[in-house]
């Protein structure tokens, strides 16, 4: 009877929580939709990554070619394989690495600031760029970085030579990584500077009456309020170390750093949609991707849960 009883309130309670939100959840459920729609809904065609498909072709029909996992075969074998998964792995990396703590610095140094209006606007300043486009983004470094571009014209007038920056194998990470991190650290900064903002004033009118400098403020009272954030930045991060896109890096590709340029996105997008498209095949390459990013997810997650006790699940 008293499970009954706790049954029923259970219920009560949870048609009475309903109710009382429902306008909230009237605001989510296009997003639901949306997300369900072109997120969850398409997944089905990985299927064609176990199947001898070509445009056209039904996933499911009678006439339906499976090959298993010959597609995945076939990219193991394929002579570019080890040249394709270390530049993916090198520019992710190295982008990684430059990028993940650079926006957790300009945060603390932005709530540092004595003068908060001249915070708000170097945090402006350093979003900005966020909102360019690739198109745009990849123009401008044509601009400074090409044949005949500022960096170039300002070394000749040094006596230096022209240096091809798009066609130098050597120069694209750089370009690459540096141009992506400035368009993106001011931005990524923002949950952090958020989160900042949410630190109580009386932490540091403590550790000034007890004497502690700037430096040992940020390092004692602001870092550890938003270690809990950066946890969860630094899982999704490693979650998505191998997916990078295909867009910029192909903008930016020439035939004279193709060598360093080939990453697995720009080689999914060659196979599966220019030429003769061989769509099974460049799903099987897109769906191992994924799965190593799974794979990173997973164990982030795991390694964060046991160190910081900090996880997505």
């Amino acid at each position: 009877m008293k499970k009954q009883k706790n049954n029923k309130t259970t219920t009560k309670g949870r048609f009475k929580n309903l109710k009382e939100n429902y306008p909230f959840l009237i605001l989510v459920f296009p997003a639901v939709v949306i997300v369900f729609l072109f997120c969850y809904l398409p997944i089905y065609g990985v299927l064609i990554s176990f199947q001898d498909f070509m445009p056209g072709d039904s996933i499911f029909s009678d006439t339906t070619i499976w090959v298993g996992f010959s597609n995945f075969t076939r990219f193991f074998k394929d002579v570019q394989f080890w040249t394709l998964m270390k530049n993916t792995f090198l520019l992710c990396i190295t982008g990684f690495i430059i990028g993940f703590p650079l926006p957790i610095i300009v945060a603390l140094m932005l709530n540092a600031l004595k003068r908060k209006r001249t915070g708000k606007i170097l945090q402006t300043i350093f979003t900005a760029p966020h909102f360019i486009s690739l198109v745009v983004m990849v123009g401008m470094l044509t601009l400074f970085f090409g044949r005949y571009g500022l960096i170039n014209n300002i070394a000749i007038n040094f006596g230096a030579e022209r240096y091809s920056y798009f066609l130098e194998k050597g120069a694209f990470r750089p370009l690459y990584i540096l141009s992506s991190n400035w368009q993106d650290f001011g931005w990524s900064a923002i949950i952090y500077i958020a989160a900042l903002s949410n630190v109580d004033p009386q932490q540091h009118e403590a550790a000034i009456i007890d004497g502690a400098s700037r430096f040992q403020r940020i390092l004692h009272v602001d870092f550890p309020a938003i270690l809990p954030i950066v946890s969860v930045m630094l899982i999704m991060s490693i979650g998505g170390l191998m997916g990078v896109g295909y867009e910029k890096v192909l903008l930016m590709q020439t035939d004279g750093n193709l060598a360093t340029s080939e990453i697995i996105a720009t080689y999914v997008y060659k196979k599966g949609l220019t030429g003769v498209p061989d769509q099974g095949y460049a799903t099987a390459i897109g769906l191992f991707n994924s799965i190593i990013n799974v794979i990173l997810l997973i164990i982030a997650n795991t390694t964060s849960k046991k160190f910081s006790k900090n996880s997505l699940w």
